[in-house]
């Protein structure tokens, strides 16, 4: 419910968002089965999109393609890693000319798996792909709402920031 709210106000300031996205996977076991989670990342770091699937083909990195660009729009570039599904998807949609691939060009959507994988590793692993689909999503959100670049801001600019989000996370709690 929180998660929905947060993820509404977002993205209504990014929908004419010109900036690339930066797609990515990462394997994820599930009862000892091997399932994929695709995610999306804006050029800031923050999770835009995330798609559970056992597949990594291009049904389902078109899938994904198309749930991200009808829920964000369209963007000028898409960097991804050397997958070859990504790259057959962004051909059928028609926009193989925006892909960007290289050695470490995908590092923004690398770092961003690693708050995933340590939380992953506190609840012990999923039992569940819906409990996956469902963490993967407020995960995201949450991860997003307080995550501030500590670097790029003085300590009053960032302990203003933190307040106002723990502020506004409260309101959505309280409602």
């Amino acid at each position: 419910m929180f998660a929905a709210e947060i993820r509404k106000r977002r993205i209504v300031g990014m929908r004419s968002s010109r900036w690339g996205w930066h797609l990515d996977e990462v394997f994820v076991k599930i009862t000892d089965e091997r399932h994929h989670l695709l995610r999306a990342v804006d050029h800031e770091g923050e999770v835009l999109e995330t798609f559970v699937t056992k597949n990594r083909d291009k049904q389902a990195a078109l899938k994904f393609l198309k749930k991200s660009i009808r829920r964000y729009g369209r963007t000028e570039k898409f960097v991804t890693d050397n997958l070859r599904s990504f790259g057959a998807a962004l051909k059928e949609i028609g926009a193989a000319d925006r892909q960007d691939t290289g050695r470490w060009l995908n590092n923004r959507a690398e770092n961003s798996h690693l708050p995933f994988r340590r939380r992953e590793r506190a609840m012990l692993r999923f039992l569940r792909m819906r409990t996956l689909k469902k963490f993967a999503a407020i995960h995201a959100s949450v991860s997003n709402h307080f995550n501030q670049d500590r670097c790029l801001s003085s300590r009053d600019i960032f302990r203003t920031n933190r307040a106002a989000a723990l502020a506004e996370w409260r309101g959505l709690l309280a409602t």
